[in-house]
């Protein structure tokens, strides 16, 4: 039974302090190494662009679906417990990335430096073991996922669940901004062998996030714990044929296989097209700096709004961001000195993709959280990840697919002018994307449209 007294209608409580403040962490530690994590696992372990980009979706989409099963858990055993669990996965599994390829260079397969040089790691069987190593960080990630999210709804009211989500998300990218900056310094100073280190500084920073946990973190929201398996199997039901939120998130996967391209894509096209010197570290950075500065904004500017509303306004940007992600590829001149058109329209993509962001999964959230009874906010939250499993497949999958296509491995080439002219058309990667956005869009709008006359029938029959 929840005996806690309600969040005053302008504050918040410590535990919703402190899960914003480890999410902090946890996306720094997240974000530093998955920004990179197709780079590692070709240029570190020798995997080829998609073998790269499978393993790195199915890393990503295990991350989202889990959430689902371990969201519903986290409600049985407490937010507490499972924060534990999950930093203390995260922090193996950080650690193990960082210590893997040390073996493996021990074994003789590969010498690390500023250049990889393989010795036979490419055809070993051994660099799979990198596998329940991701594992583990699915798991423990999985757990963060619906937690987090599920602890702004335990720990705020409906007044001030809105303003509590635009916080958790600035909290989010202040995040994925810091993380992301770390590694291209640390890549101009040690070469590839950043990619091998920089899993240590998430290690650090998941030890420090359980820390504050364990000595911090207590919630007197208790809605939830301790019920039996088959109460939890009727909730999974319940949201299971929930068909306005099944719908929901099958569209909004269209706005997260755009987004997954900062990842999935956007590293090697940038490295590729624009130079070794080009830095997608920075260049993704200028997603969570422009959510940090204009999510609080635009969550004020659209309180009034519904939240179906304000994604909607989101949906019709996200074809807008891939298509000025195009322009790079197919402009003369550089337009700004000093700075490549690759670099520039990818900037400029990336900025439109974040304003679309703080439209969009704010108030996704908070729509998610109105729809969860008391006690069942970790699955509900969970569930509301599931978009980003869909997008993390079928969009790292597509990358895959399509930078095989359009913009190759240079590696794979005995000339410059023979890798040019197969990646004379690298921007079509971009226009797949771009469809892809517009289809989810007026989906969107027509599922508003659609379920605003469902709910205006129901309520005239009444």
């Amino acid at each position: 039974m929840n005996n806690s007294p309600q969040p005053a209608a302008k504050g918040f409580t410590r535990a919703f302090y402190v899960s914003n403040t480890v999410e902090l962490f946890e996306r720094m530690a997240y974000y530093a190494v998955f920004i990179v994590l197709t780079i590692y696992l070709s240029s570190i372990l020798g995997f080829n662009d998609f073998e790269a980009s499978m393993i790195s979706g199915l890393f990503s989409g295990g991350l989202y679906l889990l959430p689902i099963f371990s969201g519903a858990y986290a409600d049985k055993i407490g937010f507490r417990k499972s924060m534990i669990i999950a930093f203390s996965l995260l922090s193996i599994g950080y650690l193990g990335l960082g210590v893997f390829p040390t073996l493996l260079e021990a074994a003789g397969l590969v010498s690390y430096g500023a250049t990889t040089r393989f010795s036979g790691l490419p055809d070993s069987s051994s660099r799979w073991i990198i596998v329940p190593i991701l594992f583990i960080l699915m798991i423990g990630g999985s757990f963060i996922k619906s937690i987090i999210s599920a602890s702004v709804a335990k720990e705020t009211t409906e007044a001030t669940r809105a303003r509590g989500y635009s916080i958790f998300y600035m909290m989010v990218n202040v995040g994925a901004f810091t993380g992301k900056t770390i590694i291209d310094p640390l890549r101009n100073v040690i070469g590839e062998q950043a990619y091998i280190y920089i899993n240590y500084f998430s290690g650090a920073m998941t030890v420090i996030a359980l820390l504050a946990v364990i000595l911090l973190y207590k919630s007197t929201h208790t809605a939830g714990e301790g019920k039996s398996l088959r109460e939890i199997g009727q909730g999974f039901m319940r949201i299971m044929t929930n068909w306005r939120l099944l719908i929901l998130i099958l569209i909004v996967t269209g706005f997260w296989m755009v987004q997954q391209q900062l990842y999935a894509t956007m590293p090697k096209y940038v490295i590729r097209l624009a130079g070794e010197t080009a830095k997608p570290g920075w260049i993704a950075n200028v997603n969570p700096f422009v959510v940090i500065c204009c999510v609080s904004f635009i969550t004020r500017l659209m309180a009034k709004r519904s939240a179906i509303t304000s994604m909607n306004v989101g949906m019709f940007l996200i074809p807008v961001s891939a298509l000025l992600m195009a322009c790079g590829n197919i402009l003369g001149n550089d337009i700004i000195s000093g700075m490549s058109n690759i670099t520039l329209m990818m900037v400029a993509g990336i900025v439109v993709q974040a304003l679309a962001e703080c439209f969009i999964s704010p108030r996704y959230l908070e729509y998610f959280s109105l729809q969860a009874p008391k006690g069942e906010e970790g699955m509900y939250l969970g569930f509301s990840h599931l978009h980003s499993f869909l997008s993390s497949i079928f969009g790292f999958g597509l990358a895959g697919i399509l930078l095989t296509k359009y913009c190759p491995d240079p590696a794979l080439f005995e000339t410059r002018a023979a890798w040019e002219a197969a990646s004379a058309n690298a921007h079509y990667i971009w226009y797949y994307f771009a469809a892809i956005g517009l289809i989810a869009a007026i989906a969107l709008l027509l599922f508003a449209k659609i379920t605003e006359s469902i709910d205006k029938k129901k309520k005239s029959s009444r």
